[in-house]
């Protein structure tokens, strides 16, 4: 006798027992057979349905308590549902099984095509998510990927004490000093290979003397550690610029956008030093060579601190003349004249700008281009001095700075037309 098994059939029929005494599972399914034969006619004969494998096999579920019967009746079908339920009502005129009466009543019928239905359904967002989270990524995102592999790859150690840095420490004039290695990682990502790490606020020696031949950035956290590790360093090194993460963040957090505009806002060092003490302390002196180009050497593009070299500056207790009228109507010191013309001449060439205040040390050095913008961040500025020409956008931000001398080597704008003392090359000679 051919048998349909409960996963082939398309419907199950699920129906209540009560049974008034004690039975055993076959006199419910003999009661099954036996009371509905001939109720339905030959088509839908439950043995006969069950020999052609229209009718699944039947399980009956029992439990007796107190003398009494109860359970469940499951039949799986594959016939249409309209004969299916057919079947399922015709459970219900069953009112004796063995001696005892009997009440059956169908529960329902399950369509178990809609039980598979939400299983694939459920399967399949399983399989779509697994699909969406491994799935191959875009050219972008390949490139992107490749390129922060191979950055990653390009960080070395670097002197005695084995530093984490970038590959262009050796090849670059300007180098960028980070507290740690995730710093150095974080700017390799964005393409920035100039940078050391001091891995703490003690600072290496190698990094002091790299601060001798180099033009420095100070990048540091924006928190107290990031303060004192700036501190340090301008105490044993020579820094050139300071700039800082924003408030609460690290250098390590920032994205490239954040990291440009940090690297965009720095400071000069002198200027740093005026603001975290609130007031000017006194520069400091080393036995050191100085930073300032020949004339024979590139443009200069940053900040370097120096002091002017001694032989240029006269001495003042042997400077005895008085004060002289240049040509352009002002008296002038002649020892301040004597220094400013000094200063001129190492400029020459250089597309640089020197920095001085009311004692005429020497504040900073600045390419020309980050002229005008220097001058706006600086405050009790006395002179300028630049390879360049004095123009009237230069004297408008000179004069609302406060400044006293603007010395270069020509000027379009008359010296009577400003507030601002003009000197050009020709007054000194």
């Amino acid at each position: 006798m051919g048998k349909i098994s409960q996963v082939s059939a398309k419907y199950i029929i699920h129906a209540q027992i009560q049974i008034d005494g004690v039975v055993d599972r076959p006199d419910v399914i003999g009661a099954i057979f036996g009371q509905t034969e001939g109720l339905l006619g030959s088509e839908l004969e439950l043995r006969e349905l069950q020999r052609n494998g229209k009718i699944g096999r039947i399980e009956v579920k029992l439990e007796v308590k107190a003398g009494k019967s109860d359970g469940e009746i499951i039949i799986p079908s594959s016939l249409d549902k309209t004969e299916t339920a057919i079947i399922a009502a015709s459970l219900e005129t069953i009112q004796r099984i063995g001696p005892c009466n009997a009440k059956v009543k169908a529960d329902g019928i399950e369509d178990v095509r809609i039980s598979k239905r939400n299983y694939v359904i459920e399967r399949a967002k399983e399989l779509l998510k697994d699909l969406t989270e491994k799935v191959l990524p875009d050219s972008q995102e390949i490139t992107d990927e490749v390129a922060y592999s191979v950055r990653m790859m390009e960080i070395k150690e670097y002197g005695k004490e084995r530093l984490a840095a970038g590959p262009a420490i050796d090849d670059s004039d300007d180098i960028i000093i980070v507290e740690g290695r995730a710093d150095v990682l974080n700017l390799l990502k964005h393409g920035i290979k100039n940078a050391i790490a001091v891995g703490g606020t003690s600072i290496p020696e190698t990094v002091k003397e790299l601060t001798k031949s180099k033009v420095v950035t100070a990048f540091v956290d924006g928190d107290r550690g990031g303060d004192l590790i700036i501190r340090e360093l301008m105490q044993v090194g020579e820094i050139d610029f300071v700039t800082k993460a924003p408030d609460g963040k690290e250098v390590e957090e920032l994205t490239k956008k954040e990291i440009n505009i940090a690297l965009r806002a720095k400071v000069a060092a002198e200027q740093a030093r005026f603001d975290s003490n609130g007031h000017k302390e006194p520069i400091r002196t080393t036995t050191t060579p100085s930073k300032t180009p020949t004339p024979t050497r590139a443009p200069v593009r940053s900040v370097t601190p120096t002091r002017v070299p001694s032989r240029t500056v006269p001495d003042r207790r042997t400077t005895t003349r008085p004060p002289i009228r240049t040509s352009s109507g002002p008296r002038i010191p002649q020892k301040e004249k004597d220094t400013f013309k000094s200063m001129l001449d190492d400029l020459v060439g250089t597309r640089g700008a020197y920095i001085l205040d009311q004692d005429t040390n020497v504040l900073g050095k600045v390419p020309t281009s980050e002229l005008a913008t220097t001058i706006k961040s600086l405050n009790s500025v006395h002179a300028i001095i630049f390879d360049g020409s004095i123009d009237r956008d230069l004297i408008k931000i000179a004069e609302k700075a406060g400044l006293k001398y603007l010395v270069a080597m020509d000027s379009t704008i008359p010296p009577s037309s400003t507030k601002v003392i003009i000197l050009t090359k020709k007054d000194f000679n």
